[in-house]
């Protein structure tokens, strides 16, 4: 039975991962008969924001214990994570990924990637694992993976241009498209980076993993 890490952000799409990607892709990999294992770096959240009011707040968070809301607990510190223990490594999106796991929320192509995160990404990429990924968080491949072809949606944007400033390749996708990087083993899907519904983001998160389970198993040249 195959098994996929999976990294959080924290909990709530404007300063952790985005709720509903998190669980589709969760369950989308128990669909195709695969385990996973959620990790989460265990520091505190660069922001806390009110899902209310959309206003940022005093009050101080834990990036590692809000993630393990949408775990049920089964979470690790992102320490622990080596890829040889796994056959891939996900991200969903949120805000929280553009904000906790990097800074690209702040700084656009300029960011950089936390160390901790980088190397999760690095050591797979290494390993000549799949990587998959939702949303926002292609932008952490395209910083650390020269060259690679990602998707976040829509072409002609900001942030498709700074896909391309950072060095890597964009494409246009639509609802449940996946980009594959056949050569890097880089999958990325859109999600709420479109216009989306909760089926919208469940397609895109059931393809992504479909892909890259095709790959593992030579269904793709």
């Amino acid at each position: 039975m195959k098994k996929f890490a999976v990294i959080l952000a924290g909990c709530g799409r404007k300063d952790g991962s985005e709720i509903n990607e998190a669980i589709t892709l969760l369950l989308s990999i128990e669909q195709h008969h695969c385990e996973y294992q959620c990790f989460a770096p265990n520091r505190p959240q660069t922001e806390v924001i009110d899902h209310l009011t959309d206003e940022q707040v005093t009050e101080k968070r834990n990036i590692l214990t809000e993630a393990a809301r949408l775990a049920r607990s089964r979470i690790l510190p992102i320490e622990e994570y080596k890829a040889e223990d796994y056959d891939g490594l996900l991200f969903s999106g949120g805000y929280g990924v553009a904000k906790n796991l990097c800074n690209y929320a702040y700084k656009g192509a300029e960011m950089e990637v936390q160390p901790d995160v980088a190397r999760a990404i690095v050591e797979t990429n290494e390993a000549h694992k799949p990587i998959g990924a939702m949303c926002i968080a292609p932008v952490m491949l395209a910083k650390l993976l020269p060259g690679v072809c990602v998707t976040l949606g829509n072409e002609g944007t900001p942030d498709a241009d700074n896909i391309r400033a950072m060095g890597a390749f964009h494409v246009q996708t639509e609802h449940g498209d996946v980009c594959a990087d056949n050569e890097l083993l880089v999958f990325t899907t859109p999600a709420y980076m479109l216009d989306a519904t909760i089926k919208d983001v469940y397609d895109g998160a059931y393809n992504l993993v479909e892909s890259i389970i095709d790959t593992l198993d030579g269904k793709r040249d």
